[in-house]
């Protein structure tokens, strides 16, 4: 069998890498040695980059109907126990109307074992994908017919070998690939122990007048968390720092993990009933190198972090749309293979600066010890609008226009929309013919964009001639809402923006040029790695 990608891992990571291949006319096979989709909740939160993302593939309300509504996850408490004493009541910045300035796709709390299954089926009715549970990938190696890999039908024992021009590894934080191909890991391993149980419990008597998609909880004896699931009768407790609390993971049988989940409501009497318990160990560390050769790193694959934030499987999925892209420019054609070195180079550091910020929100939190001066977070944890919407790429896929960047207090909490090359195209709302508002983010796909205001009509048909996709704020089919296009995106009325698949910004032309066709040629030839 031969595909043009195959991808090891049917998780979150692999399972939208499925999506985007096919939306991008690009034939994939993935495989998933477990039966099926996840049976624990682990990943919850999915932050409104990533919704803008599932918001253009066409799942977002499908995942909205498998997640809670804002209205039940708006606060994040400290309290005693949980029929205690109150400590502290946050809002995040991802919960606040504020939000809503930046992109007009919400946050989305949504457990794994519930989404999994969203994107699988949605993966597995596009007619270019395959999907192949309790299937494992044995020994592969990469030669000039590409990658040549040996999978295994866990039920029947078959073996069958195929032959992938590329290969994506989102095969977790163990991940096989990764240590089969020798690529270290950067960074600090095994910083905390933790076991997350999961049970049926109603706490509605003391949930249901503040809901919180997290409620912590810090006395004397005990240190745990309340994952909101349901916000009724499923619910996740997760105890961390077991060492330094007294505990081993083996000490969370179904009896005691009752005893202390009761001690942590503080309801002796509570009924309990567990349904799961899973040990694990937090690290912070990232892959020294995300391509080897025809094999790419992806998701926890790539870097494992500790969840303190919910970073792991947005950056995960975040790490795809920017891979598939260029995967499916060189297979088609149209890209140099040197545009693949520009994963690595793109999202290797900010995996690293999203890794290092997670590991100073679990510091901050006392994951790290038994016990700590204040019941609290710091300042900046689930305020982090900045590492959110504020990445900036720098490689041979992004043209500088010798900007300077916009001027930055917090790079953690702090966004400024710009169409500077290298950052995310931001969000503004504009206004069809029949005056309904529609944001830019609609404007959006799988292709390229070309962007420019009423005087760029040579852009336009410079882009049309290129098959690239061209929008006119202002005139033709979209006219500006708010007024504040052009400054957003830094160009006068004759410039031009060009956005890249992955809702980044290439290219821009500030101003108009005596040779639209030839500019937005080279830029296009540039990005792609053509020269």
């Amino acid at each position: 069998m031969t595909i043009p990608v195959l991808i090891v891992g049917g998780g979150p990571v692999g399972l939208t890498a499925s999506l985007l291949l096919s939306r991008l006319g690009i034939r994939s096979l993935l495989v998933e040695r477990h039966p099926g989709t996840a049976i624990h909740p682990k990943a919850r939160g999915i932050n409104a980059r990533t919704m803008e993302i599932f918001h253009q593939q066409g799942v977002e309300a499908d995942i909205r109907k498998a997640g809670l509504p804002p209205s039940r996850t708006g606060f994040i408490v400290w309290a005693k126990t949980l029929a205690g004493e109150e400590i502290e009541r946050r809002v995040p910045w991802r919960s606040s109307a504020r939000l809503a300035e930046v992109t007009p796709v919400p946050a989305c709390l949504c457990a794994q074992d519930y989404l999994e299954p969203v994107l699988r089926r949605s993966a597995e009715q596009q007619p270019l994908a395959e999907l192949r549970f309790n299937t494992e990938l044995g020994a592969f190696e990469q030669d000039e017919r590409g990658v040549v890999a040996t999978l295994t039908d866990s039920v029947t024992g078959k073996t069958e070998q195929v032959v992938a021009q590329y290969m994506i590894a989102a095969d977790g934080a163990q991940s096989r690939v990764r240590k089969a191909l020798g690529i270290g890991m950067q960074g600090e391993k095994d910083v905390y122990d933790s076991v997350n149980v999961l049970l049926e419990a109603d706490l509605s008597p003391w949930t249901r007048d503040r809901p919180a998609a997290l409620y912590f909880i810090e006395n004397e004896e005990l240190r745990g968390t309340f994952l909101t699931i349901n916000a009724h009768d499923r619910w996740g407790f997760l105890v961390n720092s077991l060492k330094s609390q007294g505990y081993t993971a083996a000490d969370f049988t179904p009896e005691r993990s009752t005893q202390l989940i009761r001690k942590a409501a503080g309801v002796p009497d509570l009924p309990v009933k567990v349904l799961g318990v899973a040990p694990w160990v937090a690290s912070a560390h990232v892959a020294e190198r995300y391509r080897d050769d025809r094999v790419f790193l992806a998701g926890d694959a790539a870097h494992e972090m500790p969840p303190t934030g919910g970073f792991g499987m947005n950056t995960g999925i975040q790490d795809v749309h920017n891979l598939c892209w260029k995967l499916a420019a060189v297979l088609e054609g149209t890209a140099a293979t040197g545009l693949l070195d520009t994963y690595h180079d793109e999202r290797q550091p900010l995996g690293k600066a999203i890794t290092e910020q997670s590991l100073i929100n679990a510091i901050s939190m006392g994951r790290l010890q038994k016990t700590r001066q204040t019941a609290s977070a710091r300042p900046e944890y689930l305020n982090e609008q900045g590492m959110i919407f504020g990445a900036n790429y720098s490689s041979a896929a992004v043209l500088s226009d010798g900007s300077p960047p916009p001027a930055i207090a917090n790079p953690v909490t702090d966004y400024t929309p710009t169409g500077r090359p290298g950052g995310r195209a931001p969000h503004v709302w504009v206004k069809n013919q029949d005056g309904a508002r529609t944001s830019s983010i609609d404007l959006l796909g799988n292709g390229f964009v070309l962007m420019t205001g009423t005087g760029g009509a040579a852009w336009v048909d410079a882009a049309r001639a290129l098959d690239v996709t061209a929008i006119e704020v202002g005139a033709g089919d979209y006219a500006t809402a708010d007024g504040d296009w052009h400054e957003t995106y830094g160009i006068a009325d004759s410039g031009a923006v060009l956005v890249r698949p992955d809702g980044y910004v290439g290219w821009r032309s500030a101003d108009g040029t005596g040779d639209p066709a030839r500019a937005l040629s080279g830029a296009l030839n540039a990005i792609h790695g053509r020269g």
